[in-house]
């Protein structure tokens, strides 16, 4: 005696915008920001997508949105850093998660050794060299080789569900 099975529908649905934000409010993720030097004149964003690819040889990877203002001068550069924000940092975010013209004005910074702007009281920095660009739909992924790294005891800030929170005060779960 033989069976035979019907296959069950398995019709596919693409999420929509809305479904989608709402995943990605589940997540929560560190608060970056990218500078890098553009003929002298240092440019930067507020970037989440960020993410440790491997410690030997250290790599990392961010996704900047092709429509960004810096996303061109992040391109043409071979350098670019990554500011890990720390909880002191509120101000810096909201001038960087902007489109002003100028978001450096007022921002303590310093060059790194290959040039590139380190953000004053972060909780980490990196500067990479740009190995990659990758592009993905709407963004470009830049895997990049991290070439200098400073780490302080300032908490870093986390982003989730639209707001920002202090890092240090997570609640650890029992193991």
């Amino acid at each position: 005696m033989s069976t035979t099975t019907t296959p069950r529908s398995t019709a596919v649905h693409t999420p929509d915008l809305d479904m989608m934000k709402q995943v990605n409010r589940r997540f929560i993720s560190g608060v970056t920001v990218v500078t890098a030097i553009d003929d002298g004149v240092p440019r930067g964003l507020a970037v989440n997508a960020f993410s440790s690819i491997s410690l030997d040889p250290p790599t990392v990877m961010v996704a900047v949105q092709h429509t960004s203002s810096t996303h061109d001068c992040l391109f043409r550069t071979d350098h670019l850093a990554i500011n890990i924000l720390s909880t002191a940092q509120l101000d810096v975010v909201t001038r960087f998660a902007t489109k002003s013209d100028d978001k450096f004005a007022g921002v303590d910074w310093e060059p790194g050794p290959h040039g590139s702007p380190l953000l004053a009281r972060s909780a980490a920095q990196m500067e990479t060299r740009i190995r990659e660009r990758l592009h993905a739909s709407t963004h470009t992924i830049f895997i990049c080789r991290v070439v200098h790294a400073t780490v302080t005891d300032i908490a870093p800030m986390v982003y989730s569900a639209g707001m920002f929170f202090d890092g240090s005060a997570l609640e650890s779960l029992a193991q």
